[in-house]
């Protein structure tokens, strides 16, 4: 074998591509230009989108939203500005990487008639999508090249309008909603707003952070403030003006510009709740733990009430579960006409503080001049609220380090009664998962609990059981608890409840799908099977359609369930010989053993693929073992990150035996690859086995002493736990790594903990200690990749990765160490 080639090279475009330690091949480029895979993996990565589905609050009508491709990289290279963890694009005063839909259509759900809505500009993007109560019309937003605009459509005709010639401010929150049929609460950029605040790159000083004595932690974010310049961005850029606007333009300014994060008006249109944010600002932590001033406004403007003015919220304490002291959590009770609804802590916030009760829930109705009413106190942290009636409320609550979540029936119009416990469960266990309660519209407009008039409610869920999932509709009695199965999905199908069409329960709308048709609208009536198809979406990649699917279940060596789905070339039968392998996976925390070895998913699911599946290398030759489970339990009193490195090699290898047993995987050439965490995973399973052949990590973070105030399911600092952090961090185990990795990562990265420099530092360990790598940073990608430019090269990457080190590999035993 010849002499490792080394080097490392950063391209003029952007475009990081930097590889050691390659063996005596041809070298994979290092030239600045994106590269495009073959055609069969480049047509999956531009088959159409799925359009997304809206009903219409009278069950009568749905929305189809068209989706666009993949955007160009020419879009994400547009200016963007990064602040107190949100990004925005100032040239439209609006998001700069949230999704859009270019195009709509109405589909009556009964009889089928179709028109598309018009009027809509052609190049505009079209977001934030909301029914006017009474159904007959739609308000939106369409972003242009340089403002934003808000929008209306006509149900009956199609015929969509722009409201008004002022600009909407999109930057920060919900920037609509109605007020009632026939008027809009709308965030304005405010007039006379002025030039956008200058910078002439000169320092008045230096940036100055401080803290005296009290403890502060906080987890790792990005996008934050950084001095005074970001700080009058952040005010410039994020206050609007609110306004109501009538649909037939009429707009009438309410109140002072401000920061405002949250608007919501009562159900009965009378009140509006304002959350505003204000100084003092913090670089430490994001945008949502600002100062927070929370009122109750009029429809004029004036402020009638202040629940509270919360200060900034620096000083939460580490612990999944841990909230701000002070009102939270503020909204509308849906089932009145104008009552608010909080909770406050009664732990002070700390979830490692000893309390039998954590959390108070409280209600204050119009006109909010007297003392509030305790609805409930909660020995768990509360969880929200599904409003029903004056006699019927489910209160949710949750513990996390039990994993176990309530559901208490009270009574708001009598909160003395005692409440009854309807719910009870860890909500890992997903077999015995009760379902979610099915919600109908009230008089105003507003979700409620769906109550028939002999008391019972309706549950949908999953169905997950040893068969796979197997969706449910079921019908529960209040008064006794008792439920009763009216409908569960049936094989070859995977068919969900989406809504109740009439008031016995005996109507659906429900999506369909299997395991070579995409997913479908149909109403099926219960009792007579009837099933009435609504939608025809084609099937959006074809060359899938004889791709061999299946769910297998299995153990580990300690008896532990697992469950993963294979899928194998067409045409492909065992007498072809096994097949280069990739494990594609991401490890879970439990704290139950029995929950951990539930199976999870359907067997009957059509196959969806996107940017981040690793499915479509299945075209290119490989057996492909999707989201096989790597479980980390940790029962009792035991954390699961204790034992993290042995559970999941001990896990992987279960994974590799089962294949190679079943003669599809050649175990000598098997990749392991993930995204974040499993990124994360990668490394680890590179360091600590040799089960591997290559590895690809997408978006890790390999340093855990760089996130010292917890990461994922850790809630022990690095200072109690170091001998955890260091274990667990494939950074510090750099030198064990002798198989090939392949790292790509967008360079701006906001995800909480993988920064960028995470994988920059994992590939300079690597490559300072002689191992082979290749580290691909993306120009203008975040933790998920948006740009067809980017995906394209990705796709590029990994199939030439895994061409080089896996499917073309020699043999173990031909190599020279």
């Amino acid at each position: 074998m010849q002499s490792p080639i080394k080097y490392s090279i950063t391209s003029a475009l952007g475009i990081t591509l930097a590889t050691v330690a390659l063996e005596a091949q041809e070298p994979l480029t290092t030239a600045a230009v994106y590269q495009t895979p073959p055609a069969n993996l480049a047509a999956i990565v531009d088959a159409p989108p799925t359009p997304g589905v809206s009903v219409a609050p009278g069950k009568d009508w749905m929305l189809l939203m068209h989706r666009p491709s993949l955007p160009p990289i020419s879009e994400l290279a547009e200016p963007e500005l990064r602040l107190a963890g949100v990004r925005i694009k100032p040239a439209t005063n609006g998001p700069s990487r949230s999704g859009w839909f270019n195009g709509l259509t109405l589909k009556h759900i009964t009889n089928g008639t179709e028109r598309a809505v018009t009027g809509v500009p052609a190049d505009g993007r079209i977001s934030d999508l909301l029914w006017a109560d009474d159904g007959a019309n739609i308000a939106f937003l369409v972003t242009t090249a340089d403002h934003i605009e808000l929008w209306k459509a006509d149900v009956t005709s199609g015929r969509a309008e722009r409201l008004t010639n002022r600009e909407v401010n999109d930057t920060y929150g919900a920037s609509l909603r109605w007020a009632d049929n026939s008027t809009l609460i709308v965030k304005l950029i405010p007039e006379g707003r002025g030039a956008v605040p200058a910078d002439d790159g000169v320092p008045t000083g230096p940036t100055i952070q401080q803290n005296l004595g009290e403890a502060t932690p906080a987890r790792t974010y990005q996008d934050m403030l950084k001095n005074v310049h970001d700080e009058e961005l952040f005010d410039y850029y994020f206050t609007a003006q609110l306004a109501s606007v009538s649909l037939s333009g009429a707009l009438v300014h309410l109140g002072d510009p401000g920061i405002f994060s949250s608007i919501n008006t009562s159900p009965d249109g009378r009140f509006i709740l304002v959350q505003q944010r204000h100084r003092p600002f913090s670089y430490q932590v994001p945008a949502s733990r600002f100062p927070n001033l929370i009122e109750v406004w009029d429809r004029n403007g004036n402020v009638v009430h202040t629940v509270a003015d919360l200060p900034l919220a620096d000083d939460i304490p580490i612990g999944v579960g841990s909230v701000a002291e002070g009102p939270r959590s503020v909204s509308w009770r849906s089932d009145a006409a104008a009552t608010l609804s909080w909770t406050e802590a009664r732990d002070g916030g700390d979830v490692m503080r000893e309390a039998e009760i954590r959390d108070e829930v409280f209600l204050l109705e119009a006109p909010f001049n007297t003392q509030p009413t305790s609805l409930v106190v909660l020995a768990q942290r509360f969880g929200g609220v599904t409003w029903g009636n004056g006699e019927h409320a489910l209160v949710w609550s949750w513990w996390w380090r039990t994993r176990n979540q309530q559901g208490l029936l009270v009574k708001p119009n009598d909160p003395s009664a005692p409440g009854i416990t309807l719910f009870d469960y860890s909500w890992q266990d997903r077999y015995n998962d009760p379902g979610t309660p099915v919600t109908e519209r009230s008089e105003w407009g507003t979700s409620i609990l769906r109550i028939s008039d002999d008391g019972h409610i309706f549950l949908a869920g999953n169905g997950a059981s040893a068969e796979g999932d197997r969706p449910f509709l079921d019908r529960l009695e209040l008064a006794t608890g008792n439920t009763k199965r009216l409908w569960r999905s049936q094989a070859p199908y995977y068919e969900r409840a989406i809504d109740i069409l009439d008031s016995d329960g005996m109507t659906m709308l429900t999506s369909r799908e299997s395991e070579t048709e995409p997913t479908n609208f149909f109403v099926r009536t219960l009792g007579s099977g009837d099933l009435h198809q609504i939608t025809d979406i084609e099937h959006p990649y074809p060359a899938m359609l004889e791709v061999s699917k299946e769910m297998i279940t299995y153990s580990r060596a300690d008896g532990v369930g697992l469950t993963g789905t294979l899928y194998l070339p067409p045409d492909y039968e065992n007498r072809d010989g096994p097949l280069p392998t990739i494990l594609w996976a991401y490890p879970t925390e439990y704290k139950s053993a029995d929950a951990a070895g539930q199976v999870q998913g359907s067997p009957y699911q059509f196959t969806r693929v996107g940017w981040w599946s690793p499915i479509p290398w299945v075209l290119a030759g490989y057996a492909v073992f999707d989201d096989p489970s790597l479980p980390i339990i940790g029962e009792g009193d035991v954390e699961p990150n204790d034992t993290f490195i042995d559970q999941l090699v001990t896990g992987a290898r279960a994974a590799i035996d089962l294949l190679a047993d079943r003669g599809v995987t050649d175990p000598n050439r098997v990749a392991i690859g993930g995204h974040s965490y499993g990124a994360f995973m990668t490394a680890n399973l590179l360091a600590h086995s040799d089960l591997f052949r290559a590895g690809i990590a997408r978006s890790g973070a390999y340093n855990r002493t760089l996130t010292p105030f917890g990461f994922q399911a850790e809630e022990r600092k690095f200072w109690e736990a170091p001998e955890i952090y260091f274990a667990m961090s494939p950074f510090m185990h750099a030198d064990k790594i002798d198989e090939p990795m392949l790292m790509i990562h967008g360079e701006a990265d906001n995800n909480s903990g993988t920064f960028p420099m995470q994988s920059e530092r994992m590939f300079a360990a690597m490559k300072g200690l002689g191992g082979t790598a290749r580290l691909v940073m993306l120009p203008d990608e975040s933790h998920g990749y948006r740009a067809r430019e980017s995906v394209m090269h990705m796709t590029w990457e990994m199939t030439e990765w895994l061409n080089r080190y896996v499917k073309d590999a020699a043999p173990r035993e031909e190599l020279t160490p």
